[in-house]
């Protein structure tokens, strides 16, 4: 019945991480999956998760569907996080939110909302991308195309043709940004270029469709979140996906949340049964356990603080590998810029090497990074750091 179907390639990701684990070599180092370690290799339960799950757990309630939309208490949590306890927009009632199977689900329901509303419209996707976003919207029938976003000179943003290509769009057309921890490349841009970026996505009329799945692991919290709250404060109407994955250490609980700002309160009244209507159609409804334990701790005073202070925690850690990775290569690679190292920020890191250098480290020394040379930081640690600064220096001299 099926044979004329296509064989599935698998994710190379998920591929490189199972190479990962049949490799022998006694200080292998795995940079490949986007999951945050702690400096002892392990993904962390965060104690404020725990206190909330304890509750639960001594409180048995009936694990009943949830609303389409989510649980009422986890979609005022996200709008907080997400706009700021202040934000005007959300107290005008013009952000329409829905609780969703993390941020990948987000970004499904986001696709498919626009697909119906602009059904000619395409989206553009920063070059390069998480190959993901290409398959969601893909998937769901929105044309995809590409926008200057790094530059691999500099290592850095290539924000001017980045810029002309924005301007050159045609009106509706969707544009994908990432607000921080930019995937896979850690480069952001800074609040000017922000507001030069919103300007023309005001000029031109252009929807922007906001994936914000690293929320904290950059500068702070509300610092993350400056474009979203920017363009809320500019007027824009535009769509928010965010993830509480890596930030709360949920991943297979499956948290996140779509919210859409609109123009006013019965608009995001339509919208909001719109993305009712979608979810219906695709899963019903949220996952219980995850929603009650995200809503837990985002709704307790204390365990928001001491969640904050987690998160703090956790980007203070990988700021500090990036410290010792541009330290030690800076001290075996005298010719070498390491800078980028510092100057990226988030979970990955992009390294530009070759094809070449990736296959010697997985061969030589039993480092794995993906195809594109993203380095997820999170990976290395004090234990393991000084074996990948060596192997760098090893293929870089070498190669």
């Amino acid at each position: 019945m099926f044979e004329h179907l296509q064989q599935y390639a698998g994710d190379p990701i998920f591929g490189l991480n199972d190479a990962f684990h049949r490799n022998t070599h006694p200080q292998k180092i795995n940079l490949t999956i986007g999951l945050y370690y702690d400096d002892d290799g392990r993904i962390p339960v965060l104690s404020s998760v725990a206190a909330v799950e304890r509750g639960l757990a001594s409180d048995p309630a009936p694990r009943t569907y949830l609303p389409m939309e989510g649980l009422a208490s986890y979609r005022s949590a996200v709008q907080r996080v997400v706009f700021g306890a202040g934000s005007e927009a959300v107290a005008q009632g013009r952000v329409a939110t829905i609780q969703t199977l993390g941020g990948t689900g987000a970004l499904k329901v986001g696709a498919d909302l626009l697909h119906a509303a602009y059904p000619e419209s395409g989206i553009w996707i920063s070059d390069p991308a998480w190959d993901n976003h290409y398959a969601i919207f893909g998937g769901a029938g929105v044309p995809t195309h590409s926008y200057p976003y790094y530059d691999p000179a500099t290592k850095g943003l290539a924000f001017d043709a980045m810029m002309s290509c924005l301007r050159g769009l045609p009106s509706r057309s969707i544009v994908l940004l990432h607000p921080c921890c930019h995937n896979p490349t850690g480069v952001d841009l800074s609040r000017d270029q922000w507001r030069e970026v919103i300007g023309v996505l005001s000029e031109r009329g252009l929807i922007p469709f906001l994936d914000m799945a690293y929320q904290g692991m950059g500068e702070g919290m509300d610092d993350d979140a400056h474009a979203v709250r920017a363009m809320a404060e500019a007027g824009l109407s535009f769509l928010v996906a965010n993830s509480f994955s890596k930030n709360l250490s949920v991943y297979g609980e499956r948290c996140g949340g779509l919210s859409v700002v609109c123009g006013s309160e019965a608009e995001a009244e339509l919208v909001l049964g719109q993305l009712k209507a979608i979810v219906r159609r695709i899963y019903s409804s949220a996952p219980w356990h995850g929603g009650h334990v995200v809503a837990g701790v985002l709704n307790d005073e204390n365990l928001h603080a001491q969640w904050l202070e987690d998160v703090a925690a956790m980007r203070e850690r990988m700021s500090w590998m990036r410290t010792l990775v541009h330290e030690q290569l800076s001290a075996k690679l005298p010719g070498y810029d390491a800078g980028y190292f510092v100057r990226q920020q988030g979970m990955f890191t992009y390294t530009g090497l070759s094809r070449e250098h990736l296959l010697a480290l997985r061969e030589r020394h039993g480092v794995y990074i993906i195809d594109s040379g993203r380095v997820a930081v999170p990976g290395l640690n004090t234990a393991n750091v000084e074996h990948f600064t060596n192997a760098m220096a090893d293929v870089l001299n070498t190669l």
